[in-house]
């Protein structure tokens, strides 16, 4: 996978304490086989009536056309365990969430498909937010490789354990990625483990 070692684009402020993952992406939409075209199901019911029209919502609003980051607040992607939610953020086009803080199968299933998730304090989350809303159209820059938040002329620190903090910078964040390319150990400890006379798993 490539390094991500910085994220710029602007940002959609979504508030509210504990939006769990039901809400993400709605159970219906979890029948697919693949995760292609699941972008249009995010936040589904709560973008749009029974009868398909759109609702206030700030996925609605013209003016986040084209976000790439999303900012929400605390406890965010509780609930259920289920990996849709983050393939519904990446595919509907965001590459990363700043937030006061994630449900932590939430937060693993979104490392393993590159979707960024940083913390930050409450109060930089609430400024953030703030100006985001009042100025649509702010760039934010967020530098993994400093562990900040830049914006509007303010810097603002954001948090990840250590190991995805590195994982993100060297490319190493798709466990099944890291598993293919060391097939070669793999094979080889597999047969060095294997009982005298009994085949190797592979």
């Amino acid at each position: 996978m490539p390094p991500i070692k910085e994220i710029r684009g602007r940002g959609l402020p979504l508030p509210g304490d504990d939006i769990d993952t039901d809400r993400i992406v709605p159970a219906r939409f979890l029948k697919t086989v693949t995760f292609d075209g699941l972008g249009d199901a995010l936040f589904y019911d709560e973008r749009y009536d029974e009868e398909g029209r759109p609702k206030d919502h700030p996925l609605n609003d013209p003016r986040y056309r084209g976000a790439e980051i999303l900012i929400v607040n605390a406890g965010f992607g509780t609930g259920s365990s289920r990996e849709h939610a983050p393939q519904a953020i990446r595919r509907a086009g965001f590459r990363a969430i700043v937030g006061e803080s994630f449900a932590e199968i939430f937060f693993g299933n979104a490392t393993q498909i590159g979707l960024v998730c940083v913390r930050a304090a409450p109060e930089d989350v609430a400024h953030l937010m703030a100006t985001v809303m009042e100025r649509p159209e702010t760039e934010l820059v967020l530098d993994l490789a400093a562990g900040e938040l830049r914006y509007a002329g303010r810097t603002a620190p954001v948090f990840l354990p250590e190991p995805v903090r590195e994982a993100f910078l060297e490319g190493r964040y798709d466990p099944l990625e890291v598993l293919l390319n060391a097939m070669d150990r793999v094979r080889e400890l597999d047969r060095r483990r294997a009982a005298p006379g009994k085949p190797g798993l592979y």
